[in-house]
């Protein structure tokens, strides 16, 4: 693996963030805020984590990369658009009455590229579990990475998951916590009390770190540090909704909203100023 490039990737980060606003704008989609949390920790894993090219989706001892908590879907496609892993022109896509492209991942069948179907919130991570055990059995050395909501993590199936990963010493599975404080209507501790996400993970048996989700660095460091332990790995991300564009930062409003053309425009400017 190449040295980590922290600027190269977040020249990236900020380019599919301006990908990301204007489908969001143009295309009428929402859950932006949540798109703009969790994609740096999209990007550490396409860019840098793994290798997935279209020519490596033929091949069965390859990396995975599920997005659980699917309503982020949108910056997803934009990442497998930069990455050049789309088999369509995404705004040509987005535009269609009957495209399959919308707020949440398709089938694999509609777009190889998509590991997992997902939208009901958990489901993503009980189906990392199933590919991280088929690589067990087959001795397969690859990897399995699932990214999961805080909001999410209130569902009954991930600590039943959790608990069998554990039981099952899937030391392949690697879970990324998009931590960004906020679920639909509140304050995801104001919901249900999830403080000490650690302690949680770890008493499943699992390996926890918790670190700031917009440093590639502390991702990085994260993954090495617990990446020899036995037992499945759970990585806790601080983020900050709506990142990268200050209006929109920590203000769940942006989980419906989507932004008109003055806003728009500020958002751009400001993205493009981080250039």
């Amino acid at each position: 693996m190449n040295l980590l490039n922290q600027k190269k990737l977040k020249k990236i980060a900020n380019s599919i963030r301006i990908d990301i606003v204007n489908n969001s704008s143009r295309n009428k989609i929402p859950h932006l805020g949540s798109c703009l949390s969790v994609l740096d920790i999209l990007v550490y894993l396409y860019f840098y984590q793994t290798n997935l090219t279209k020519k490596s989706f033929n091949t069965n001892n390859r990396d995975k990369i599920v997005l659980s908590k699917g309503h982020s879907a949108p910056a997803l496609f934009c990442v497998l658009k930069h990455k050049k892993l789309l088999p369509f022109d995404l705004e040509k896509e987005y535009q269609k009455i009957s495209s399959f492209v919308g707020e949440h991942p398709p089938t694999p069948s509609e777009i190889y590229s998509v590991e997992a179907a997902t939208g009901s919130l958990g489901h993503g991570f009980s189906m990392s579990i199933g590919m991280a055990l088929s690589k067990k059995i087959k001795k397969y050395k690859s990897k399995v990475f699932c990214v999961v909501g805080d909001g999410e993590i209130n569902e009954g199936v991930i600590w039943e998951g959790a608990m069998f990963a554990s039981k099952q010493k899937l030391d392949n599975l690697f879970v990324f916590i998009d931590f960004n404080k906020w679920q639909a209507t509140d304050r995801s501790i104001n919901v249900l009390d999830i403080s000490n996400l650690n302690l949680k993970w770890n008493s499943f048996g699992w390996s926890s770190k918790i670190i700031d989700g917009h440093s590639f660095r502390e991702i990085d460091n994260a993954i090495k540090c617990i990446e020899k332990t036995k037992k499945p790995k759970v990585i806790i991300c601080n983020t900050v909704k709506g990142k990268g564009i200050s209006f929109m930062e920590d203000d769940n409003n942006w989980h419906y909203r989507t932004p008109n053309k003055s806003e728009l425009e500020l958002a751009i400017q400001e993205l493009r100023d981080k250039f």
